[in-house]
Order: structure tokens, then C-alpha cells, then sequence
């Protein structure tokens, strides 16, 4: 070996397993990660990039597995201001009593930067590297991530009515369009359009949607089927499932991500995959809320993308992505009645690469393969909780949680080291946390 024959690359990763998601199914054993800039060079054996790479910074990781970053597909990042404030609820009066009374006292530009760092924060900390959020201040979450280096989807709301954002369609559909044009073609930032839900957007602003989509290429995300009232409530008032006006409307396709589908039939699902519709399933906020179960499996062998989403911490109420893949391997056994769906690899993928599928940014993002960008997260499985391991897959699934995970690279830039955030000063930001919480008790006593 001479060294002509040797590379140099910026980090190395020498992990005790690597569990790639792609090709699907395996875990490795002694691999080391290359990376040179903000993607990766090469994963292959230790021995082997002993013999071929010199990089300037190693970093050894014995008791790890290392894995492509989560990827959370659904959220209101900016709630965890409101976590905890409502619990117990129905859906309808959590939203009609409390949240949005709250979101009409207290939502604000600050508001909205403070809550979307306090959840990036919690994001970051138990591995999810890319988020997708739709809420108000659109502007100010890209902003927020973009300047954190964190990946995100960023929808901007579309709703009939006014809001602290926009007085109606008409000024959301253009402060959205301004939104898609400043972030186009930006690595962090994927700006989107989001319809609230069907029961909030009426046919003409859903219309104009689907062409300002169809005219920029930006993905569409849309809460639909979330409960068994608002699919009868459709078939009474209008004589379709949601689901099928959207259809009608061109709502569906492949860049379109549909939240929770709780209420799903097999004509549903056909519609689904047909149109190459992507599902972000978001068991516990589901759970939380009594809205219903998303038969996973049947989605699953129907041919549809499945990927994941902890929705907000007001309604989960944390935003640790493992424990919603923990949570959607539970349910879908116990709703199929069998044990052997939705395997631990296949609760992985749908946090990664699945994710990245709903994206339209496979090609980039979800598997730690060389050439694709350095997303990367360890977790450490050296804790008694977790021990002994016998399959690390299993273990990230159905023993693991967030908080161990010690570190993590956005596009080659560390976001966690040894388990400490190294681009969000957390005592200023739980200064400001604090100052929102006293406000918030003050008013709800009044």
C-alpha cells in the first residue's frame, strides 16, 4: 500500500455495528463510515479503511450502532409550548376548547421560534435528523432550522378561515408561494403546501393547491381519515369519503402525504397505492386522542409507502421517534392479530428511508450508502437497560429509547456529541421555555 493509494476524507466512524437500511434487513459488524464534506465516501469494513482512507478526525464508537438519521414526517414543532396543557381529551374539544383559543392567545413570531427550538432541541437529541412541520410562521421554522442545520419540511398552512397567519386562502396561497420560491432547490429547507385537513379547506382553495404543487414541484401534506366522525360526517354532508374527493379534486399522487388514515378500507387503499399516495402513520398521538388505529399492515401489503410521524408534542406528547416506531410495531400486531407484521426493520425503514420516499429525496437521504448525504446518528447499547444484545434491530426497536442516542452528523456536521447539542444553547432556550410556561399558567387561571 503506497500513499498514492490512500484517500483523504474529512471524519471516520468506526462503529461496533452499522445497520444501513440499505440493502434492507441486515445489521454489520465492525464498519466504519466515511465522510468527506456533507455526503458520504464510503462504508465498508474497519480493516479495510484502515488500508485506504487517512481522514482528519476518527471517531471510535465500541458499543454503538450507527444508522441513517430519523426522519419525522409529521409535526407542529412549535406546540411543545403547549405539552401537557390539555391532556385526557377528545380530539374535537381538545382542538375546539383549548388549542385553538390558546394558539389565539399566545401564537407569535417569538412564540414560534422558541417552541420550534425547544422541539429541534428534543428532535436532535433522541436521533431524528429531518423534520416535516406544518404551522403557523412558516418563514420562521425554515429560518429556525436552516440556521440550526437541521433538515426540514416545511408546510405552509392553507385553511378557509383567518388565522394569527393569514385572513383566508387568498393571502395564505400567496405568502405560501413566496415561501416555495425563497427556499427552492435548498439543501436543508423543503418548503411544501399544507392543507389543514378536508373538514377546514374547501374545493376551490384545495384546487389551487394542487396547482401551485403541480407548478413548483412542492410536496403536499394534509391531515385526512383521522377519525370515524369525520369520514361520516362527509358521507353525510357531501355523499363521499374525504378520501375520495381529494381524489376527484387531484389532491392525490405521488407528491401528496396523507396524515394518520386511521379509517381505511380496502377501496381506500387501492385509491391509495394506485395513485402513488404516501401515508405518514402517527400511532401515539392516535392513541392519545382515541382517534383510531391505521391498519398498518394492510397499507403495507397494499403497495403504500408507510412513513413515520410523532405529530405534536401536544398531542403525543414527546417527539422521540423510536417510540413511535415502537408503538406503530405494537399496534400493527395487535391489529392484524399476529405477531410477525411490521418487524423491527420494517419500523426502522419507515423512520429512514421511507420517509425519504415521501420526501422524493430517496436518492439523498434514508440509508447510509456512499454518495448519499452524511444524515447519521449512534446509538449506544452499552447501558444495563439494553443489555445483553442478541439483534440490534430488535434492540432499537423494542428496547431502546431517544436518549440514547450520543451523537449526530446533519450533512456532515456534528448536531450531538457525546450526547451534549453543539448548535442550540439549551440554558438560554429553557430560560425562554420557562417565560411562555408562566404565561400560559397566568392566563388559564384567570
Amino acid at each position: 500500500m503506497t500513499a498514492d493509494t490512500i484517500t483523504a476524507a474529512d471524519i471516520r466512524i468506526n462503529a461496533r455495528w452499522l445497520l444501513p437500511v440499505e440493502p434492507y434487513g441486515i445489521v454489520l459488524e465492525h464498519q466504519a463510515i466515511i465522510i468527506q464534506g456533507a455526503r458520504i465516501a464510503a462504508v465498508l469494513p474497519v480493516a479495510e479503511a484502515d488500508q485506504g482512507f487517512r481522514t482528519k478526525e476518527t471517531i471510535e464508537l465500541p458499543h454503538h450502532v450507527v444508522m441513517p438519521g430519523l426522519i419525522n414526517m409529521h409535526g407542529h414543532a412549535a406546540m411543545s409550548l403547549f405539552r401537557g396543557m390539555a391532556d385526557d381529551l377528545p380530539l374535537m374539544a381538545w382542538l375546539n376548547d383549548h388549542i385553538w383559543p390558546a394558539e389565539g392567545q399566545f401564537i407569535s413570531e417569538q412564540f414560534i421560534a422558541d417552541g420550534t427550538q425547544l422541539a429541534m432541541a428534543e428532535m436532535l437529541r433522541t436521533g431524528t435528523t429531518t423534520f416535516s412541520d406544518m404551522y403557523f410562521f412558516p418563514e420562521i421554522v425554515a429560518q429556525m432550522a436552516h440556521d440550526t442545520g437541521m433538515r426540514a419540511q416545511i408546510c405552509f398552512p392553507l385553511l378557509d378561515f383567518p388565522t394569527v397567519w393569514g385572513s383566508g386562502p387568498d393571502e395564505y396561497l400567496h405568502k405560501g408561494e413566496d415561501l416555495l420560491n425563497t427556499w427552492k432547490g435548498d439543501s436543508y429547507i423543503m418548503p411544501a403546501i399544507g392543507p389543514h385537513a378536508p373538514y377546514t379547506v374547501s374545493d376551490g382553495p384545495l384546487a389551487r393547491a394542487v396547482a401551485l404543487s403541480e407548478k413548483t414541484g412542492a410536496r403536499l401534506q394534509t391531515h385526512l381519515h383521522e377519525t370515524e366522525f369525520e369520514v361520516s360526517d362527509a358521507m353525510e354532508k357531501q355523499g363521499k369519503r374525504p378520501l375520495e374527493r381529494l381524489a376527484k379534486l387531484g389532491v392525490l399522487g405521488a407528491r401528496t402525504q396523507c396524515v394518520h388514515m386511521t379509517q381505511v378500507s380496502q377501496p381506500d387503499i387501492d385509491l391509495l397505492a394506485g395513485t402513488g399516495t404516501h401515508v405518514i402513520h402517527c400511532p401515539e398521538s392516535n392513541l392519545k386522542l382515541a382517534s383510531g388505529l391505521c391498519p398498518a399492515h394492510k397499507l403495507m401489503a397494499g403497495g403504500v409507502n408507510l412513513a413515520l410521524g410523532t405529530d405534536g408534542a401536544a398531542s403525543n406528547n414527546d417527539l422521540d421517534l423510536f417510540g413511535e416506531t415502537r408503538t406503530a410495531a405494537m399496534v400493527a400486531k395487535v391489529v392484524a392479530k399476529d405477531a410477525s407484521v411490521l418487524s423491527a426493520h420494517q419500523a426502522l425503514q419507515m423512520a429512514t428511508l421511507n420517509g425519504a420516499r415521501a420526501l422524493g429525496r430517496e436518492h439523498e437521504l434514508g440509508s447510509l450508502v456512499a454518495g448519499k448525504l452524511a444524515d447519521i446518528i449512534a446509538v449506544d447499547l452499552s447501558d444495563p437497560f439494553i443489555q445483553p444484545v442478541y439483534d440490534p434491530a430488535s434492540h432499537l426497536v423494542y428496547s431502546n429509547h431517544g436518549r440514547a442516542v450520543t451523537h449526530s452528523w446533519v450533512n456532515g456536521v456534528p448536531q450531538v456529541q457525546d450526547g451534549k447539542l453543539t448548535r442550540i444553547d439549551v440554558p438560554d432556550l429553557m430560560l425562554r421555555v420557562d417565560g411562555w410556561a408562566r404565561q400560559i399558567r397566568e392566563r388559564q387561571a384567570d
